[in-house]
């Protein structure tokens, strides 16, 4: 897997997930929050998201 998320985008993934982790402990009977919760988080912290492949959109800067 190749990187294609970059910081800024890894930061708002970040915070996007844990803002919707929080829904699901403020409300558990709507739990399902807690499961949107985890893609953000993954893909923030694999740096990759499936979802931009097909578009082949790349926010990460190229390492050297």
């Amino acid at each position: 897997m190749k990187k294609n998320v970059g910081k800024t985008d890894q930061i708002v993934r970040t915070i996007l997930g844990v803002v919707l982790l929080i829904f699901a402990v403020i409300d558990p009977s709507k739990n399902w929050w807690g499961f949107l919760g985890f893609i953000p988080l993954i893909t923030a912290y694999l740096r990759f998201c499936p979802a931009y492949l097909p578009f082949k959109i790349n926010t990460s800067k190229d390492e050297k």
